[in-house]
């Protein structure tokens, strides 16, 4: 099995050093395998994604010594793949029409307590179809409690987690009950990255998903999409996530230094794969 890694960016924003050690972990996988990189630009979300991000991102790979395979796949250029795997869970019973706002399933939680990993049901027809001559905007959600029923329960999924030490993958039990009936699309963004993302790992061939530990817990209610969908289950390395001096995680949203940044401040590439632990 020839090994495919990828390093899927949203250009929501410029890359900083996290960034960096993700995309250079992956790349470097598939490297001294011998297997093959991808580059994947997921910017399904049009009001936040920018093409000088996009731009910006290849500018700051290259930089780091990174090469990929031609074309890069741009999500926002696919979105009918995505809305026909939507479609054939519909067909299937296993999605519903959600007209609940975020405000209204987030009533009575304090600011600090974390999301409510929502759980509801389909409405009547009737008053599903009032909702929708008021042209009320509604979301798509996976129901749980149908998928369970279609695949006969949750117990026999499971993923193989490679140890990022080097260690033997071990078989990690599935918990997709934990992320609720999460959302499949919505008006202002046609699908969710959870269905985007095994779309394309499929499609692409994706045999190991290399990424940082934030996104462990996703990797639950991924599996039970795979399976659902039909879809082969990649091999997952969740690795630690880099920490600037005050110790809080290399982020966009805190204004992390830039990879940018740090090419006009003088910093070579060398000098920066060196930092991150790559020669």
């Amino acid at each position: 099995m020839t090994l495919v890694t990828r390093f899927a960016p949203s250009p929501t924003g410029y890359l900083h050093r996290g960034h960096a050690y993700s995309a250079l972990t992956a790349f470097e996988a598939a490297r001294r395998a011998g297997g093959r990189f991808i580059l994947r630009i997921e910017d399904i979300d049009a009001t936040r994604c920018r093409p000088e991000y996009e731009a910006a991102i290849l500018e700051d790979l290259a930089w780091l010594g990174l090469n990929w395979e031609a074309p890069v796949r741009r999500q926002s250029e696919h979105l009918a793949d995505y809305e026909a795997a939507i479609a054939g869970l519909r067909d299937r019973g296993l999605v519903y029409r959600c007209f609940k706002t975020r405000k209204e399933i987030d009533i009575g939680r304090a600011p600090h307590e974390p999301a409510i990993a929502y759980v509801g049901a389909p409405l009547g027809a009737d008053e599903e179809a009032q909702r929708l001559a008021r042209g009320e905007p509604f979301a798509w959600r996976l129901s749980l409690a149908a998928a369970r029923e279609a695949l006969g329960g949750f117990d026999h999924l499971g993923f193989l987690e490679d140890g990022a030490d080097g260690s033997s993958p071990r078989t990690v039990q599935a918990l997709p009950e934990t992320a609720g009936d999460i959302v499949l699309a919505r008006k202002d963004v046609g699908v969710a990255y959870h269905l985007a993302v095994v779309h394309d790992d499929a499609l692409q061939g994706v045999t190991h998903v290399i990424r940082g530990e934030d996104l462990f817990e996703a990797t639950h209610i991924q599996r039970l999409l795979q399976a659902l969908l039909g879809l082969p289950t990649p091999i997952y390395r969740h690795h630690g996530l880099l920490t600037g001096p005050d110790g809080k995680r290399y982020a966009k949203r805190d204004k992390a230094q830039t990879l940018r940044e740090l090419r006009a401040s003088g910093v070579s590439a060398a000098a920066l794969r060196a930092e991150l632990g790559f020669s």
